[in-house]
């Protein structure tokens, strides 16, 4: 007996919390990579975007809460840093948990849509 083939198609959570500010995957990995690192510089070079504009998604985020995301120190002797507050943790931790049901919960449609979509063209 063969195991059903995982489907390659991925469903993409994105909140919307007005017609500006949106929470999604982007923003979910950018904090990953300033935990993993300490460093919004170090995240924005891990997502080949500029530091302006990892600065400004993390501005975003701490604006889109009562609580802030990410804390960052500015440069000194060891050159600054950045970490994610409690919240941020949580925050992350919460997303990715959303993501992870969302998939459960439409597995059988996404894979019906795998069985039933066209054959890629070979390139």
């Amino acid at each position: 007996m063969t195991d059903a083939p995982q489907p390659s198609l991925k469903p993409i959570l994105r909140i919307s919390f007005s017609e500006q500010d949106r929470l999604g995957r982007g923003k979910m990995e950018l904090l990953e990579h300033i935990r993993e690192t300490g460093s919004i510089s170090a995240a924005g070079r891990a997502m080949d975007m500029s530091y302006r504009r990892a600065w400004l998604l993390v501005s975003e985020l701490n604006h889109m809460f009562r609580e802030t995301v990410v804390e960052s120190q500015r440069g000194g002797q060891k050159g600054g840093g950045a970490a994610l507050t409690p919240f941020g943790e949580e925050l992350l931790r919460r997303f990715r948990s959303m993501e992870a049901t969302l998939r459960a919960a439409i597995a059988d449609d996404l894979n019906w849509l795998e069985v039933n979509r066209s054959p890629a063209n070979p390139s």
